[in-house]
């Protein structure tokens, strides 16, 4: 869903000149070899033609995962194949072909029915990285090889967490709560002390085994040897996999509003009244020069934020709006200097007048009762004018700000009239 959302990876594979154009710039201002990995399309012949335009415009080496990108959570279903043999005879640079990897065994068979030059394994050789040595060792074992790599070259706790959850896999469905202990942990020393419990546990375990006794399950092997996991198909799912299932598929949809997730059902406790229905959200038009939407100001348009030294334009249009108030405050006080006294003389316009001025065709001074409002009121009125240098002639500057007669009065004293 975040390749989709994002527009890259196999959601790419219908444009095909833009692929084209983006492999052969890359081969040709590259010292290295381009590679390429893939998914298949449901149809063969369109595998073979999307390969052999790869090949074409530069790819020197293509991975292809015989899975179409639906194929993806609980649907992930069996790769094929026949479409990597097909792409196989129909390409003359090297091939490797991805999915259905699960043992040693696998890697021969694959080689054997397709006929490509390597293999790769994703999820297989997570949960046994022994997998290319042919090798089933206990969990532990390698998690211990696992944790002196860690120490030799550190790396964020995190990514330790995500690996030893998918050596674990099998042993923390059985004692579960290693699982919470291993989520809670916050140093490697404490990922070591989770790892030798787990060795003791899982030796309790084999001590209590029967001779035998096969592995419960459905496990090729019991539950601290590393192998394998089998993702359970759509109608092999439990309850929860259907939850995460019609989740998805509402994501997909854009427009469910049958089933909330978690997140958004803790929203609409806390407020009863709330919609998530996407035709009631409110639509802005866009920016013509920056494609954000648009508010009140566009951050390319001169404005107090770029005035303001040392401080870059905005990031968005909507940006102005949502900044914290007491920050806009705090700026539009500092800009505001003391109008002189007396009538202003023209040449002193517009390049030489002090002090920052509302925008006259936004909101009217004669508009802004701001000693009978809140504060939050005059903040939110503040949010929403647009203060910049005055530019314009002497009877604008009279008319525009509302003022019966003389200059318009400074911004400080329009502001924060309630605080002078």
């Amino acid at each position: 869903m975040i390749a989709k959302r994002g527009h890259y990876g196999a959601f790419l594979q219908e444009e095909w000149d833009l692929l084209q154009r983006m492999i052969l710039l890359a081969h040709e201002k590259l010292s290295v070899p381009v590679t390429c990995k893939i998914r298949v399309f449901p149809e063969i012949d369109k595998t073979v033609k999307y390969a052999q335009m790869l090949e074409k415009a530069g790819c020197q080496l293509l991975t292809v995962h015989g899975r179409t990108k639906e194929q993806k959570g609980p649907l992930s279903g069996t790769a094929s194949w026949e479409h990597i043999k097909a792409v196989r005879k129909a390409v003359a640079i090297p091939v490797f072909a991805n999915g259905n990897i699960q043992s040693l065994r696998d890697v021969e068979r694959c080689i054997q029915d397709t006929g490509v030059q390597g293999v790769m394994s994703a999820e297989g050789n997570l949960h046994n990285p022994a997998l290319f040595e042919g090798r089933s060792p206990a969990v532990w074992e390698l998690a211990e090889e696992y944790l002196d790599i860690v120490r030799q070259y550190p790396c964020p706790l995190s990514y330790v967490r995500a690996h030893l959850f998918k050596l674990w896999h099998h042993t923390l469905q059985v004692h579960q709560q290693l699982r919470e202990e291993l989520a809670k942990v916050k140093t490697l020393e404490g990922v070591a002390a989770v790892n030798q419990e787990l060795k003791l546990r899982c030796q309790e375990d084999i001590s209590r085994q029967k001779e035998g006794e096969k592995p419960s399950g459905g496990l090729p092997f019991f539950h601290w040897i590393c192998q394998p996991y089998l993702r359970p198909g759509p109608r092999e799912g439990s309850e929860e996999n259907g939850a995460a299932r019609s989740k998805r598929a509402l994501e997909e949809e854009e427009g469910g509003t049958d089933v909330l997730s978690k997140n958004k059902q803790k929203k609409q406790l806390r407020n009863p009244h709330k919609t998530f229905d996407p035709s009631l959200k409110p639509k802005y038009a866009k920016c013509d020069q920056c494609g954000n939407p648009k508010v009140m100001d566009c951050f390319l348009e001169p404005n107090w934020r770029n005035l303001w030294p040392g401080r870059g334009p905005s990031p968005g249009c909507r940006s102005l709006s949502q900044q914290d108030l007491e920050s806009q405050e705090a700026f539009l006080r500092l800009w505001a200097v003391p109008w002189p006294e007396g009538p202003l003389e023209p040449h002193t316009l517009p390049h030489q007048a002090p002090g920052l001025l509302l925008r006259p065709q936004r909101v009217p001074l004669k508009e802004m009762p701001l000693l009978r409002e809140s504060p939050a009121t005059q903040h939110r009125r503040m949010s929403w004018s647009s203060p910049r240098p005055y530019a314009g002639s002497p009877e604008m500057l009279h008319q525009g700000a509302g003022s019966q007669a003389g200059p318009a009065p400074p911004l400080a004293t329009c502001v924060f009239k309630s605080e002078q």
